[in-house]
């Protein structure tokens, strides 16, 4: 697709720090710090296997997403590679699923940012607060992609910073007595209360659903292969160090809150980081871990705010949105884009505050299948993309998907557990019925709007070429 005399290109921004800490801190949200109290009352201990069964996964699915992005880096990332090796119909519902799952996703943590900062200031209605996250998380992605890659340097570090504190004084306690006048804790926690898997491995599948949603975001680093400033070197080793650094950090931090505290004990006094941090004599440590969960808060609208543009972007490149999405501005943000992401996100912070609460029980699930859905797509349109391949062009792929075809079957097969798991839940089950409504929405107006013959044209250039 030729661009237009006005259009510029992405500009190559982000650095190799960016892009490392924003692989990790993608993958660590609100969900560990806030969720991790109800993943632990469905397993118990055995949670820490339902964490490594999912990491597993998502890490043959960025094994995956990384032989494709760096053998072709470009914004739209797996939008695209659908469209290129599963047709232009899957890279429509592809980019425009994950598009609608990164609104919705910011619409609840815009809100969840007046919620946080209603600890300090409760006087302060929590739509000015909602509202000016959004005013200052916009204004840095309409900067430049380097303002965005800073900022998600930075909120990445906090977290980071938090849980390894919480890993070293929390190994402290429980092998040397850090905190507990030398007197050590023990593991005994781990396998007491019912043993170490309390409701079998029912419980640890069971919590899967929860575990894989902590994980969304992981796969945003894919999006930023078309900015980075070296995709081949940069993107080759985020892909590779995120399984290790997931496993790290969620199971570290999930076994030295579970050797403190019995399983069963847990979440009946708010966030186990909390009541970790007290446990070491920490008296602000209901302040520290808001301050953490504001910042994840706003990490996660910074991320939406760049995901969605450059999806949209995208998809106007495919000829499946408006063209003027495909416009560059000259500091090599796609300006068009990112506004209307924001003025959707405006209109959902108002919703939020006086919509039923059904109506965002919807568009969760939708953002929840979405999830499912794309990780799906990338394992499927890795295995195209293998076909295509010569020898020579293998053997230089510097990051592989490991045991190929069988690595992708064993996530596609993960995946397709957790969604038979959902169906046992209400409140998961309801994915997979407005899942699929949305789809089916999507490809009405992909084939009645005549969609389907514009965006078939970059195809047949891109063949031709």
């Amino acid at each position: 697709m030729q661009q237009t005399p006005h259009q510029e290109t992405l500009h190559r921004g982000l650095e190799e720090r960016h892009i490392n800490l924003m692989a990790l801190g993608a993958a660590i949200g609100v969900g560990l710090f806030l969720g991790s109290a109800k993943a632990i009352k469905l397993a118990g201990p055995a949670i820490m296997i339902s964490y490594a069964l999912g990491g597993f996964a998502i890490f043959l699915i960025m094994r995956a997403l990384g032989e494709m992005a760096i053998h072709n880096p470009v914004a739209g990332s797996f939008s695209r590679y659908a469209q290129d090796y599963l047709g232009p119909l899957t890279g429509y519902l592809t980019g425009w699923t994950y598009w609608f799952m990164w609104i919705v996703t910011c619409m609840a943590e815009i809100t969840a940012v007046g919620v946080y900062m209603g600890m300090w200031y409760p006087d302060v209605p929590p739509w000015i607060w909602a509202l000016s996250a959004l005013v200052i998380m916009g204004s840095v992605n309409f900067i430049a992609v380097k303002a965005y890659g800073e900022f998600e340097f930075w909120f990445a570090l906090i977290k980071i910073v938090t849980i390894v504190l919480m890993i070293v004084s929390g190994g402290g306690m429980v092998f040397f007595g850090f905190a507990n006048d030398g007197n050590a804790l023990g593991i005994a926690n781990l396998f007491s209360h019912g043993g170490f898997m309390p409701k079998g491995f029912e419980g640890v599948l069971m919590a899967l659903p929860m575990v894989m949603f902590a994980y969304l975001g992981v796969e945003m680093i894919g999006l930023t292969a078309g900015e980075a400033k070296n995709p081949k070197k940069t993107l080759a080793r985020a892909v590779d160090s995120v399984f290790w650094r997931i496993l790290i950090f969620y199971i570290g931090a999930l076994f030295v809150i579970l050797a403190i505290y019995p399983w069963n004990e847990i979440g009946a006094k708010g966030s186990p980081f909390v009541m970790t941090f007290e446990k070491m004599g920490i008296p602000a440590a209901a302040g520290i871990i808001n301050f953490v969960v504001l910042t994840a808060a706003l990490s996660s609208c910074n991320s939406g705010i760049f995901s969605t543009g450059r999806m949209l972007f995208n998809l106007s490149e495919q000829s499946q949105a408006h063209p003027l999405f495909a416009r560059i501005g000259r500091n090599g943000v796609p300006n068009a884009a990112v506004l209307l992401s924001c003025v959707l996100l405006l209109i959902g912070v108002a919703l939020n505050y006086v919509a039923p609460e059904e109506v965002f029980t919807w568009f969760t699930a939708i953002a929840t299948f979405g999830a499912i859905w794309t990780w799906a797509v990338i394992l499927l349109a890795q295995m195209n993309f293998r076909k295509t391949l010569s020898a020579a062009e293998l053997a230089e792929l510097p990051s592989r998907m490991p045991l190929f075809p069988y690595g992708s079957y064993i996530a596609l097969a993960f995946l397709a557990l957790v969604i038979v798991v959902m169906m046992t839940f209400p409140d998961t089950r309801i994915a997979l019925i407005v899942g699929p409504g949305w789809l089916a929405l999507l490809v009405a107006v992909y084939y009645g709007t005549g969609m389907h013959r514009k965006s078939a044209e970059p195809q047949l250039q891109t063949e031709n070429r």
